[in-house]
């Protein structure tokens, strides 16, 4: 099978940890190109994983005529410009989540990649693990009967970190951005609608530049449900979701992250019953990089439209706006 060449614009630990790991397990792709602002920081990277090519600007990398994909790990608010510029390249891009500091700038690269004719994917690997798809299945076949609503939860703390991207404001930090999209984004994927409204309240700490190291809110959706969410980066660790029905319920104990076996199991509450759906171990990352890689080459459309990546910053926006005036936000999709 042809591989698709993948550059990596920036040696930032998700990359090198989670996605150049995943692409290597991929069936479709190739790690063919690192690119950093430092050529020393590149080239020992680029030798300790076995890359080919190292790069000591991003403009190298993104000019490579034998690259066909761009993966930007970059802080939030370098992802505008470097999908921008990569789509210009006739590059295909898998942007890190949030896609970038508000909804006008994917609509931006968005506009960039479909002018460009090249794929545009916003890198929430979770939901291209197939249990997901088994959930919806539950859900759909009424088991648990009518959705009641959604609680969803991903917290970290690691507050002394002074240096941390995650907490300079202008750069896109805060914990909304770094993890409360993820559940934003499972609420979206669950109930296969957008949100009508939010209202959200978040700490603002003075000591980290003013982001929001903790955020909790309410997100409405047509049908009489909710999300209720909390996410944070001074708290104790969590990343779960449960699915609460009228006749039962569903509770993903690590909703986003199946980096070993046990990881990815869920469980279903009906009655008295209970019963631990098993999943495969698979990589996330790697199913990740094939979606886009079958999505390249014709033999299927994007799983997730580019537009997605638009709808879920525009309920960041919100979050955010509503968290900021104390205030309810209606939201418009249109």
């Amino acid at each position: 099978m042809t591989k698709l060449r993948w550059g990596i614009l920036g040696c930032a630990g998700i990359a090198i940890n989670r996605c150049i790991p995943g692409i290597r397990a991929s069936e479709t792709g190739f790690v063919a190109a690192i690119a950093s602002r430092n050529l020393d920081k590149s080239q020992e990277v680029a030798a300790k994983l076995d890359i080919p090519t190292a790069y000591g600007s991003y403009e190298e990398l993104i000019a490579d005529p034998t690259l066909d994909a761009i993966y930007i790990p970059l802080p939030n608010h370098l992802h505008k410009e470097w999908t921008i510029r990569a789509a210009e390249a006739g590059k295909h891009v898998l942007c890190e989540k949030p896609a970038a500091l508000n909804a006008a700038e994917v609509e931006e690269m968005v506009a960039a990649c479909e002018q460009a004719g090249v794929l545009f994917a916003e890198a929430f690997m979770y939901r291209h693990h197939p249990r997901y798809e088994r959930i919806k299945e539950i859900i759909d076949s009424g088991e648990i009967g009518d959705v009641r609503g959604i609680h969803g939860a991903f917290t970290f703390s690691n507050p002394e970190d002074a240096k941390n991207v995650r907490f300079v404001r202008e750069w896109g930090g805060g914990s909304i951005y770094d993890v409360g999209c993820y559940p934003l984004s499972a609420a979206r994927l669950l109930l296969g609608r957008e949100p009508e409204a939010v209202t959200a309240h978040a700490f603002f700490s003075p000591e980290h530049d003013h982001v929001d190291m903790m955020m909790s809110g309410l997100v409405e959706f047509s049908g009489n449900v909710a999300l209720t969410f909390d996410c944070g980066m001074w708290a104790a660790f969590r990343n779960t979701i449960e699915i609460l029905g009228s006749k039962g319920r569903i509770e993903i104990p690590s909703a986003f992250m199946t980096h070993t076996e046990d990881l990815g199991h869920f469980i279903v509450y009906t009655g008295n019953e209970r019963r631990e759906e098993k999943v495969p171990f698979l990589d996330q990352y790697a199913l990740q990089v094939d979606d886009l890689a079958h999505a390249a080459w014709g033999d299927k459309p994007l799983r997730f439209a580019p537009r997605d990546a638009v709808l879920n910053m525009k309920l960041i926006d919100a979050c955010l706006k509503s968290a900021q005036e104390r205030a309810r936000i209606v939201l418009n999709h249109t």
